[in-house]
């Protein structure tokens, strides 16, 4: 199973109502097909009452295996059914590596 799918089976714990979970190894410095770097787009209402960092601590907790070992970056955006609808459905985009041990 790939790590990609590993992070997506274990955040479906949380019973989102949307969940992404985007590889985005390619835009960095590392070999090809790597599953190194990852955003997390996740909404559920189980985030009702939690503040922002305890919401990133449930995540980080769920996902310690892979934050362990292959994963170097995780970027999440976690949302309430509220929060998420406020957005209009969006989430903020990455920035650009900015070249890690590149020249």
């Amino acid at each position: 199973m790939s790590i990609q799918a590993q992070i997506e089976e274990k955040l479906k714990t949380l019973s989102p109502t949307w969940l992404t979970v985007e590889n985005e190894s390619h835009r960095h410095n590392v070999p090809a097909d790597s599953e190194t770097h990852f955003k997390v787009t996740l909404v559920s209402a189980r985030f009702e009452g939690m503040m922002p960092v305890k919401r990133h601590q449930q995540l980080y907790a769920l996902l310690a295996d892979e934050l362990a070992g292959p994963v170097h970056a995780l970027a999440l955006h976690p949302y309430t059914p509220d929060e998420w609808q406020a957005r209009g459905g969006q989430r903020p985009d990455s920035p650009d590596c900015r070249g890690g041990s590149e020249a």
